[in-house]
């Protein structure tokens, strides 16, 4: 029986989470128990989810299990990508290096603004009427 190590990180973008198990392997990824192209329907969220691959030149080379909840589908995308850049970390240290400048590796802050009370929206106030 052969051995094989398994990285798992998290990753978030607003309320969407995802967590990411990476084995080697041969470039399978499945979301949700769902292939990762049918899953993420445009080419442009497929691309930012095998952007950290790219990047350190690994493509192919791990398996995925990811399980994302919460937000929606953009945001889900930005969280697996932020999950897989640091589980790349975990593969090895020096991947830092090369995935840490383009900005994976920084959990994006910007969150919905709460709604206050008094007011129809977060910002928004409701219709003044002078007379």
């Amino acid at each position: 029986m052969t051995a094989t190590t398994t990285n798992s990180a998290t990753g978030r973008r607003k309320n969407a989470v995802a967590r990411v198990w990476m084995t080697e392997g041969t470039g399978q990824i499945t979301i949700n128990g769902r292939d990762f192209e049918e899953y993420l329907p445009t080419v442009e969220l497929q691309n930012s989810i095998l952007a950290p691959f790219q990047v350190v030149a690994l493509l192919n080379k791990f398996d995925l299990k990811v399980v994302a909840k919460g937000g929606g589908i953009h945001g889900q995308a930005i969280a697996i990508r932020h999950a897989i850049s640091r589980a790349l970390t975990q593969v090895d240290p020096e991947h830092r290096k090369l995935i840490k400048p383009v900005g994976f590796l920084t959990r994006d802050p910007r969150m919905k603004e709460r709604k206050k009370p008094g007011q129809p929206g977060a910002r928004k106030r409701f219709q003044f009427s002078k007379r």
